[in-house]
């Protein structure tokens, strides 16, 4: 009996490795698909009383993912979160990968049948050709593409601005976001403004210096894989132990939200760092908690 429980011991070990990697390949394909609602509530001083309480959806590096038919169960949970806005902060499309038939059109709108919607080029775009085509899409689905301009967001009487640029692998005599900073500061004076910019990572040396109340960007993917104590393991620019990956931060007087984002481009993956529709609550720092 014993040299019979013997044989069937490697058996029962290759069965059990067997589970263990189908389980763990359901748990990687759960992490890259099952879309994750996450809530911030950045407080600012100066924010407008008629914006207290703004409900903002970010989007961001969906990279030509499709989350059900047409998108649809990314459509639902960003209709669950009921928001005032909905900003696309670039790499909607990937550089690597062919975007399916018709896929700027059905996203946008879905989107758009929501809220309005405010887009701005990740540097994927730009890799895959045919931006101008791409914003001429977008636009005439109802989505607002704001490159390298401003426009004024109303609510309850008040206004703020919103501000959005290009990525910098666009064109190469663009006008530069110091440009577009001094323009808004020109034609409002010292308005509360909000940036929407693709890279998280150009933040601290350079758009934190823009003046702008709030940034808000992708480009970071969470650091792709997220681990306890850590803003992520490895950078899209393949550097280790990143910052200004995922959520909020702040430097030089302006606030950074940053998306984990939604796809993953090429062959990477994402690892306890599920796709991301993110909203943020716009709070007042005269409000009540």
């Amino acid at each position: 009996m014993a040299k019979h429980s013997k044989k069937r011991r490697p058996l029962r070990t290759a069965l059990r490795l067997l589970a263990a990697a189908l389980l763990a390949a359901l748990f990687v394909h759960w992490d890259n698909t099952a879309i994750q609602t996450a809530w911030f509530e950045p407080v600012f001083s100066g924010l407008p009383a008629g914006f207290d309480g703004c409900r903002i959806v970010v989007l961001g590096d969906l990279h030509s993912a499709w989350f059900g038919r047409g998108n649809e169960r990314l459509t639902d949970a960003v209709r669950e979160a009921e928001p005032d806005y909905i900003f696309l902060v670039g790499d909607l499309v990937d550089a690597f990968r062919e975007a399916p038939e018709g896929y700027a059109e059905t996203t946008a709108a879905g989107l758009a049948d929501i809220a309005p919607v405010y887009y701005v080029t990740g540097n994927h775009e730009w890799a895959a050709g045919d931006v101008p085509e791409l914003k001429e899409t977008l636009e005439a689905r109802g989505v607002t593409v704001l490159d390298n301009r401003f426009v004024t967001l109303e609510r309850n009487g008040d206004a703020i601005v919103l501000a959005g640029i290009d990525d910098p692998n666009g064109y190469a005599d663009q006008k530069p976001p110091e440009t577009v900073a001094a323009e808004v500061c020109a034609q409002y004076g010292d308005p509360f403004w909000i940036l929407l910019a693709h890279r998280n990572n150009l933040f601290p040396h350079r758009y934190s210096l823009l003046g702008a109340d709030l940034v808000v960007s992708g480009h970071g993917h969470g650091g792709l894989v997220r681990l306890p104590f850590t803003d992520g393991l490895v950078s899209t620019e393949r550097t280790l132990f990143p910052s200004y990956t995922a959520g909020l931060y702040e430097k030089n007087g302006s606030v950074l939200f940053v998306t984990r984002g939604l796809g993953n481009s090429g062959r990477t993956f994402r690892l306890f760092n599920r796709p991301e529709a993110a909203v943020v609550i716009l709070k007042s720092g005269e409000s009540e908690s």
